[in-house]
């Protein structure tokens, strides 16, 4: 966090130059050789003395404890019918802030628990190809539609089914195999997306200070079209309510990509509001949380972003969150998210290369833990739709990612005989 006042004028001065055609990519320097930026491809004496190589703790943790309690509680209050108790603890996480280690919001995680059993079973029933028009496949979202009639003026419990409409949307649009063809499956969707709607509307003005019931909003725009101004200024609001949560700067970036609801002229706008309005709790970083996703996922963004502002921002996120999952986090997009592009686009790849060349001083100067997990999602892409059958076998492909990513960063010294290993004092490089 900035604790300055000349902090705060220093990051201001630097984003205060808005450019002036934002048709244009910004200027960007020589990159240097992309072998000593990213992983070379692993050679047979590499991958032979990679493990004795490399020595790193890795946590054994499959997620954020604080994460795991939350939704097991929502889980428990749900399988009990509980609704007056599971509403409460929603609204009192909301009202205080509340949040896990990770910073996803506690509100946010008990409501996941509460409607997972609901969630799950449906996208079990997509992926294992079930006839879709046996009521099985809705029984749980009928119960929870009965459950909302009940209580129609519990607004947590009115979000929490709209939440589990979306979320079984979600399943309907990423949904696999011969179910259906395509255009069914979006009409489901849609239809999904139409019913959380509904019942969303009639709470707007209880979102004033929310952001559990905004961020529910606020999700609707992935299923309906709205234009580019509304999006903005509703995504602006629920940041303004919780400026510490990254997620919704992130998912702000990718709505403002041309093939949802902007423009690179809006991104860039949006990125720079953002980063002004953030400034206290995260520097220059609300600007490279709101591009983080899109130029992982669009080249024409990424050949526009202000690399220099944006590895500024990287810089002041770890100054306002060193912990080792945001490490973890930022070392496996500069090493693993950005580079899946690279070669596609000679524009976008100037920035791409200089930004990645942050992970030199990320893994060296910060990294004390790897964290499996977040490295395979980065190898996902971050997609929260993607579905983990075994999360054991998920963690091992984000570890062995992971530990190819470190050594591609000592690349040089391995090669040279050393022995890497990482401590809570730091690195330390010696004679194998």
């Amino acid at each position: 966090m900035l604790t300055t006042s000349r902090q705060a004028r220093d990051f201001l001065s630097r984003i205060s130059g808005l450019v002036s055609d934002r048709s244009k990519p910004a200027a960007t320097s020589v990159p240097v050789p992309v072998s000593s930026l990213i992983p070379a491809p692993a050679e047979e004496l590499l991958n032979r003395r990679l493990e004795d190589s490399l020595s790193i703790p890795v946590s054994r943790e499959q997620g954020d404890p604080d994460c795991i309690q939350a939704q097991d509680r929502g889980q428990f209050l749900a399988r009990q019918e509980r609704w007056d108790e599971l509403s409460r603890q929603i609204g009192e996480a909301d009202q205080s802030r509340a949040a896990a280690r990770c910073g996803l919001p506690l509100a946010d995680l008990i409501a996941y628990g509460a409607r997972a059993d609901v969630v799950n079973a449906t996208e079990h029933a997509l992926t294992e190809n079930q006839d879709v028009c046996n009521r099985t496949l809705i029984r749980g979202l009928m119960a929870f539609e009965a459950l909302r009639a009940e209580n129609r003026h519990d607004p947590y419990l009115t979000a929490l089914v709209a939440l589990a409409h979306i979320d079984i949307g979600w399943a309907w649009r990423g949904s696999e195999g011969p179910i259906a063809a395509p255009q069914a499956n979006q009409r489901r969707c849609a239809a999904h997306f139409d019913r959380a709607a509904a019942l969303l509307d009639p709470i707007a003005n209880d979102c004033q200070d929310s952001p559990f019931l905004k961020a529910a909003h606020c999700a609707l725009f992935a299923g309906r079209n709205a234009g580019t101004l509304r999006v903005a200024d509703e995504f602006a609001a629920l940041i303004d309510l919780a400026p510490g949560n990254h997620r919704h700067m992130r998912t702000l970036g990718t709505h403002m990509l041309p093939r949802r609801s902007g423009s690179y002229a809006a991104l860039e706008l949006e990125a720079r509001r953002t980063a002004s309005r953030t400034a206290e709790t995260w520097g220059a970083g609300g600007y490279a949380w709101v591009y983080f996703d899109a130029i992982a996922i669009d080249d024409q963004a990424c050949a526009r972003v202000d690399s220099r502002l944006f590895l500024d921002g990287l810089k002041d996120i770890v100054n306002a969150n060193p912990s080792q999952e945001m490490i973890n986090l930022l070392a496996a997009y500069c090493t693993v998210s950005l580079r899946k592009g690279l070669g596609q686009n000679l524009q976008a790849d100037l920035p791409r290369l200089k930004i990645a060349e942050a992970a030199n001083w990320l893994i060296r100067d910060h990294l004390t833990e790897l964290h499996p997990l977040v490295w395979a999602h980065a190898a996902e892409g971050f997609d929260n739709s993607s579905r983990i059958r075994s999360v054991s076998r998920f963690a091992a492909r984000g570890h062995a990612g992971a530990l190819a990513a470190i050594a591609g960063q000592f690349r040089e010294e391995i090669e040279g005989g050393q022995q890497i290993a990482f401590t809570g004092r730091g690195l330390q490089v010696s004679p194998a």
